[in-house]
């Protein structure tokens, strides 16, 4: 990868802020559009461009449902979201220590 392992994905600042917002949830619990929209002061249209790009990179899995008559969309980071984000840490870290080999 370049930029020292950097997953381009996870590298944009919002999708950063998107999948370690995700990441701080448990194994499988899910956040709902709204909530991560006011938690991230996003607009409607960024967020869900983002959350496209990670969905497609197989990060985020998107639920969208009904609670009545009312369209829901709720979102989790994939088991390999959660393994990208650690490795994206992990390579962010070792950048920044300079320990990079």
């Amino acid at each position: 990868m370049p930029d020292g392992g950097l997953d381009p994905v996870i590298h944009a600042p919002a999708r950063l802020r998107v999948v370690a917002t995700l990441a701080a949830l448990g194994p499988g619990d899910e956040l709902s559009f709204p909530k991560l929209q006011k938690l991230l002061d996003m607009t409607a249209g960024n967020l869900s461009t983002h959350l496209r790009k990670l969905e497609d990179a197989g990060y985020v899995h998107v639920t969208k449902t009904h609670e009545g008559r009312t369209p829901a969309t709720y979102l989790r980071l994939t088991g390999a979201g959660r393994a990208a984000f650690e490795a994206y840490t992990t390579a962010l870290t070792t950048l920044l220590r300079g320990t990079a080999s």
